[in-house]
């Protein structure tokens, strides 16, 4: 447990030190950021960094468990019998990092807050180190080995005077040696004058932070930035973090990304901001303090305002382009567009589209918080509902459930009732996937209703849709049914055509369920010929395992269980593994009245793993049925 004020070092030690010793924990290191001290205060999640770490291990997103006690156990399942470092470092209190800690005694920990974190110690045994300020000795040691020893021995005095103007903060020293460095003619008294002339502290930290009168260093680096430089450094504070690319950081400047990329170049070369990896940049947490005084003292309301709303249009509409590589399955949202210098990021296919989200994914949340509080609403419920396919595809049900409560509040307080609805039918979706049914029956109608008074039929008709499928979870196949009919018959009106045929499929469904498998036949027979006109590829495994439910109760087990096999086929290419689980299932039990016990059993088995790994109860009608089964010669 290392633990010191802000800009002492941690960070650098523990990542020294992590790397002298890398050849002791033969599987390997992992590291995560907690930001527990920053100036947005959003600290990380323990799930978001759990989570990281299981797709660090290359744990596919579809294996990861809903709880944060499942993905621990998890996590620590993957760490047992591995003799490997775990570096959490920035961390906020000990209740952030008990969930990250291993329980195999090969691991290590290596944990850095400017909280000693007590508890820790008291309790998990942790062994703190406690850093100081560096020493005088030490300081002008850290000078010369930047400057060389024959210019700091020349200028004793100076270099005093720039070791107490800096408080001995290793961090100050390293910027003020760097400056010095690029400017080899300059006198350190001169350094050490403008340093002293510039003295003051920064506000944003507590009185008692020895870090406070960082400000002079900041503000010495920032005078030596060219105008456009030190713009950027200001408008790049107004970003919620914890880190930003080139792309987004040209359309919040509002300039073209070949030009934002020099001027961040600039500002690396200063250590005003860090590219800590290939094209990701950061600030320091006190250095982002200093950005955002900056433009507070030196920008209008106006010039902030507008930045922030390119920011947001940047995030916006380069998540609205990528969803629409990811899924069909909803229509796309008409967006205002977006301001003028916004360059959104376009992906070429679905999986660049995936890999952008997941590198944003906590970039894109912290900025869906920063419209919601800067009162951007419709960016805020826009964006949330723009996350709802990544959200799904990857489950990361919380966020998704964090991200609509945020835009329902904000859409409630600006009175958007079009925000309302869609924030309403995002819940109810999550909250149905996760079987909390009186949440999503409350939330279904809340949006039926609104939808119904904004007059859109098609988005009724996609909530009555939704609605049948939380009655068919429920046994309720009557009332599926007609939620079904209701939602067909207004894609008919509307001409909406994937509407049309995903709720064919849903009508014939429930007439299966119904004990009708005939009229189902009919039904998911024309739905699956239209999906294959419009080339709707979920719609076609969804509708496969209709038809191969529909010959089940025909007694037709050999074309259910091929139609069974399609459908596994599509779910699995389309990487939708919730899906997938109920077509094992269904598959099991048209191989069991073959009599092939031994195939069901791998069906339904396949199914549990999965389940298991969602942490979905419906793992429990999976384990009745392996239970009950009799393997073969067995009375």
């Amino acid at each position: 447990m290392i633990a010191g004020t802000a800009g002492v070092g941690k960070s650098t030690l523990a990542v020294h030190w992590a790397h002298r010793v890398r050849d002791r924990f033969p599987d390997g290191q992992l590291y995560v950021n907690l930001r527990g001290f920053g100036p947005t205060g959003s600290a990380m999640q323990p799930a978001e960094a759990i989570r990281g770490f299981l797709d660090a291990f290359g744990v596919p997103p579809e294996r990861i468990p809903v709880s944060l006690d499942s993905q621990a156990a998890l996590y620590r399942s993957l760490l047992d019998r591995r003799r490997m470092l775990v570096v959490l470092d920035n961390a906020r209190d000990a209740e952030q990092v008990r969930p990250l800690l291993p329980g195999s005694r090969g691991c290590l920990v290596v944990i850095t807050s400017r909280d000693q974190m007590s508890g820790l110690v008291a309790i998990q045994g942790a062994q703190l180190v406690a850093m100081d300020l560096l020493a005088p000795a030490e300081a002008r040691h850290l000078l010369a080995r930047r400057l060389g020893p024959t210019r700091v021995d020349a200028e004793p005095d100076a270099v005093d005077d720039i070791i107490n103007s800096c408080a001995r903060l290793p961090l100050a020293l390293s910027i003020v040696a760097a400056r010095a460095a690029t400017r080899p003619t300059f006198s350190l008294g001169v350094l050490a004058d403008q340093l002293r002339n510039a003295q003051a502290g920064l506000d944003a930290f507590d009185s008692d932070d020895a870090t406070t009168d960082v400000r002079a260093v900041f503000s010495w680096s920032y005078q030596t930035l060219s105008p456009a430089a030190a713009q950027a450094f200001r408008v790049l504070g107004l970003h919620p973090g914890p880190d930003v690319d080139t792309s987004a950081a040209a359309s919040l400047v509002g300039i073209a990304p070949q030009p934002a990329r020099l001027l961040l170049g600039q500002l690396t070369r200063a250590h005003l901001i860090t590219e800590h990896v290939p094209d990701r940049f950061a600030f320091h947490d006190l250095l982002r303090a200093y950005a955002t005084e900056q433009t507070l003292a030196l920008d209008t309301d106006t010039d902030r305002r507008t930045a922030i709303h390119r920011m947001l249009d940047h995030y916006l509409h380069s998540a609205h382009t990528n969803t629409l590589q990811l899924s069909t399955r909803e229509d796309p949202l008409t967006l205002v567009p977006p301001q003028p210098g916004v360059r959104p990021q376009q992906c070429i296919d679905r999986e660049h589209a995936l890999s952008w989200f997941r590198v944003e994914h906590p970039v894109l949340l912290a900025a869906m918080r920063q419209a919601a509080s800067s009162g951007f609403h419709t960016h805020t419920w826009q964006l949330a509902w723009t996350l709802t396919a990544f959200f799904f595809y990857q489950g990361h049900w919380r966020d998704q459930i964090e991200a609509q409560r945020t835009a329902l509040d904000t859409a409630r307080r600006s009175g958007d009732h079009r925000g309302q609805a869609y924030s309403h039918l995002g819940l109810a979706r999550v909250y149905t996937r996760l079987g909390r049914i009186d949440d999503a029956r409350t939330h279904h109608l809340q949006a039926l209703h609104l939808f119904e008074q904004l007059g859109d039929a098609t988005n009724q008709a996609h909530t009555y849709r939704s609605l049948s499928w939380m009655h068919d979870l429920q046994g309720r196949h009557a009332e599926a049914l007609d939620h079904a009919q209701r939602a067909l018959e207004l894609y008919r009106v509307g001409g909406h055509r994937v509407g049309r045929a995903r709720a064919l499929n849903a009508v014939g469904w429930y007439h299966a369920r119904l004990g009708d498998p005939g009229r189902a036949l009919v039904c998911c027979q024309q739905a699956l010929a239209l999906q294959r006109e419009l080339g709707d590829r979920h719609g076609q495994a969804a509708t496969w395992d209709s038809l191969g439910y529909a010959h089940h109760q025909l007694g037709d087990y050999a074309s259910a269980i091929i139609c069974y096999e399609q459908a596994l086929e599509g779910f699995r290419d389309l990487g939708d593994r919730y899906n997938q689980t109920d077509t094992l299932t269904h598959l099991g039990d048209a191989r069991y009245a073959t009599g092939d016990v031994e195939s069901a059993r791998a069906a339904w088995e396949q199914a549990l793993t999965i389940l298991d790994e969602l942490d979905h109860p419906d793992a429990n009608s999976i384990r009745a049925r392996l239970v009950q089964a009799v393997q073969p010669g067995r009375s």
